[in-house]
């Protein structure tokens, strides 16, 4: 996930930038998160801290329906409609 947010600098706060820059260009509806907090990476230790999106995503200003799309209300609708 490092690579996609920022190759040089990954941080919680350029994650958001990247969810803020998805939301603004295609819609807080198409943005959704993968499923790699394994602790592989170097962003997230692991799926404990994804809390820090929701607290970062409120702080700056989306509402409770976004954040909630965004942490897989978005990946759900995709889904079920792939599947049918």
């Amino acid at each position: 996930m490092p690579y996609f947010v920022d190759a040089q600098n990954a941080t919680l706060e350029r994650l958001l930038d990247h969810i803020d820059h998805i939301a603004a260009v295609a819609g807080v509806e198409t943005v959704g998160l993968g499923g790699d907090f394994d602790g592989g990476g170097t962003l997230l230790a692991d799926a404990t801290q994804v809390p820090l999106i929701t607290e970062g995503l409120l702080r700056r200003g989306y509402g409770e329906q976004a954040v909630r799309q965004v942490l897989g209300l978005n990946t759900l609708r995709v889904l079920q409609a792939a599947i049918g």
